[in-house]
């Protein structure tokens, strides 16, 4: 799979990271794009902002899917793929294959690419709000995709660990919330699950 990936890297990711440097990278996108980032960092938003809605009684099976999903995707893809897979990051690939040293907006990273936890992540928890709710699901699927495309321009991830990434984390989603709408839970109201 790894030889698969490298060649992928020169004919198809490379140029569109090479591409996104020449053409987008501009002074307003170096000071957002970190920031942005920063939402998919270790899921930690996605994991408050679900434990948050799993905290409130009308949205807590929204709340557990987003949970559950975020752990299938933990377990599948970092703990299971990123080491398995063992996909060098861009700017390690550029410097080790072509002597070419890539300067980064952020610190480097020292785990493995394939596949974009942050991405991963982020669909997870955008996708299980979409599913339950626009209101709150859209927006979230909106920070989502700006996420993904940090990685991108960010130079920390492949658009084939972005692409792969993004359907994972959907399927998790999925996964994920008919899991919960399966789970019987506590809804808060008062005599709703007393013996009767």
């Amino acid at each position: 799979m790894l030889a698969l990936l490298n060649q992928l890297a020169v004919s198809f990711d490379l140029p569109i990271l090479d591409w996104i440097q020449a053409n987008l990278q501009c002074g307003f996108l170096d000071t957002i794009m970190p920031i942005i980032t920063l939402f998919g960092d270790g899921g930690i938003f996605w994991i408050a902002c679900s434990l948050l809605l799993f905290a409130l009684p009308k949205t807590r099976k929204t709340g557990l899917g987003m949970l559950i999903a975020l752990v299938l995707g933990l377990l599948v893809c970092n703990v299971t793929l990123k080491p398995l897979v063992g996909r060098p990051r861009p700017y390690t690939f550029q410097e080790e294959q072509f002597g070419i040293h890539i300067a980064l907006l952020v610190e480097g990273l020292k785990d493995f690419s394939f596949p974009s936890g942050h991405t991963i992540a982020s669909f997870e928890a955008a996708g299980v709000l979409l599913i339950n709710s626009k209101k709150l699901g859209i927006p979230a699927m909106i920070l989502a995709v700006l996420i993904a495309l940090s990685r991108l321009y960010l130079y920390v991830h492949y658009p084939t660990d972005v692409i792969f990434s993004v359907f994972a984390g959907l399927l998790f989603a999925v996964i994920g919330n008919a899991i919960a709408q399966r789970i019987s839970l506590p809804t808060g109201k008062k005599g709703k699950f007393e013996a009767k």
